[in-house]
């Protein structure tokens, strides 16, 4: 095992087909935990269903702070439909690049996680506090059975960690010629929105105006033209001027002026395409997901479900976006919360500086910013327990590659080299580590 190269690692990994659903995560888990045991690391393997399997591994340090929880997930989303230059599950490497499903999300930094414990383990550092290895199942559906199912059942395995490192963040993102590497240090939360649609219903061969599916185009048009109110968090403002401060003119303009709320939404109007990263870290969000209504050609339906995605920045409620939305698509329309997966109420910095400092030591160009992700990660879980999650998996990828636009892709690929600092990387933090 020493002598496996981390990319060598990650293609067996992407060869487990583990496209969830159904997850199948079993054959995978049961993998990493054979390469710790051959390595002197004892594991559990958790779970209440037979392929949906999680691991927990502890490398014991001599107690003096406290532990270390470095999370991940092994099930990834589905290659179907899609055409890929290599086949998804093969793990080819080619140009430099390990191709296949997971090699971005977030198999890629599972590989870095298990690298680094195993050199750890391997030199024989004494660690100040435990490192707890956790791969989990089913993060890319809800979660049931992999961190939420662990976090209720198992609270304990997780007493006194602080701190924790997870995806999504650590990676390059180049803006005005400068290489930044945000961070993430909160997200936003999921909140299943149903608005029901009613109207005049009837025969469909008799005209009916104004019935449930005008109204549902009204709505969907508004929706398109309009966004929720501006919101401008704490971690949004860290954001923004962590960007504008290393920025030059005109840039740093642009940027302070997404901070004040009368010209955000005309600012992002000029940047197009170009603010994507910036729109949904100043608003609440709301997307049309599923339409419900209707059953026969000759029927005109009188109700029409319309489900929504909707997205919560850190300190609000469903209520606000319940309000926010009615407000826009009209007081008429009947809202209901269908789920909401609530995050942490406030934000730690305090282990910022410590992974900064790794980031720029591996690249001399690089600009840690702390960053919001507009989705959501099993780091809402582990928030319940009081632990403060880092989007922390580094890896220095090439002005080409997107890292938002390719996760979930076809040709999903991750370099060779971002491998390899961000498992170097990792190794630091272990071998470091402080508190």
């Amino acid at each position: 095992m020493e002598c496996m190269k981390i990319e060598e690692l990650l293609q067996k990994l992407i060869r487990f087909n583990t496209t969830n659903p159904p997850g199948n995560e079993a054959e995978c888990i049961m993998y990493i935990h054979g390469l710790l045991k051959e390595a002197g690391i004892d594991s559990l393997i958790l779970g209440d269903k037979g392929e949906r399997l999680n691991l927990i591994a502890r490398l014991e340090g001599n107690g003096s702070k406290p532990p270390l929880l470095m999370y991940g997930h092994v099930d990834v989303v589905t290659a179907a439909d899609q055409v890929w230059q290599h086949p998804p599950f093969e793990g080819v490497i080619e140009d430099g690049y390990v191709w296949g499903r997971g090699a971005l999300d977030m198999k890629g930094a599972v590989a870095m996680m298990i690298s680094a414990v195993l050199r750890a383990k391997s030199e024989g550092f004494i660690l100040s506090g435990d490192i707890v290895l956790c791969i989990v199942c089913d993060e890319e559906n809800d979660g049931i059975y992999g961190a939420k199912y662990i976090v209720d059942n198992y609270p304990d395995l997780f007493k006194n960690i602080k701190y924790a490192i997870g995806e999504i963040g650590g990676f390059t993102m180049p803006i005005g010629g400068k290489r930044f590497y945000p961070i993430m240090v909160a997200e936003k939360q999921r909140c299943a929105i149903r608005a029901t649609v009613k109207g005049q219903g009837g025969h469909g061969s008799m005209p009916v105006k104004d019935g449930a599916m005008a109204k549902l185009g009204e709505l969907l048009a508004r929706l398109n033209r309009s966004r929720l109110p501006v919101h401008i968090t704490s971690s949004a403002k860290m954001m923004l001027q962590a960007l504008s401060s290393n920025l030059g003119f005109p840039t740093n303009i642009v940027l302070k002026s997404l901070l004040n709320p009368v010209l955000t939404d005309k600012v992002l109007d000029l940047l197009g395409d170009k603010g994507r990263i910036f729109d949904p870290v100043l608003h609440n969000t709301v997307n049309a997901t599923i339409v419900r209504g209707g059953e026969k050609i000759n029927v005109i339906p009188g109700e029409i479900r319309l489900d929504f995605d909707g997205r919560i920045l850190p300190g609000f409620a469903p209520e606000d976006i319940m309000d926010e939305l009615s407000k826009l698509i009209g007081r008429d329309i009947e809202l209901q919360i269908l789920s909401y997966d609530r995050g942490p109420d406030r934000i730690d910095m305090g282990m910022f500086e410590i992974l900064g400092s790794i980031l720029r030591a591996g690249d001399r160009e690089a600009i840690p910013i702390p960053f919001i992700v507009s989705g959501v990660t099993d780091a809402r879980f582990f928030s319940k327990l009081g632990i403060q999650t880092y989007g922390f998996t580094p890896m220095i990828l090439k002005n080409d590659i997107d890292f938002s636009r390719l996760i979930h892709s076809a040709d999903e690929r991750i370099p060779v080299e971002a491998l390899s600092f961000g498992a170097e990387s990792i190794y630091k933090l272990i071998v470091g580590y402080d508190g």
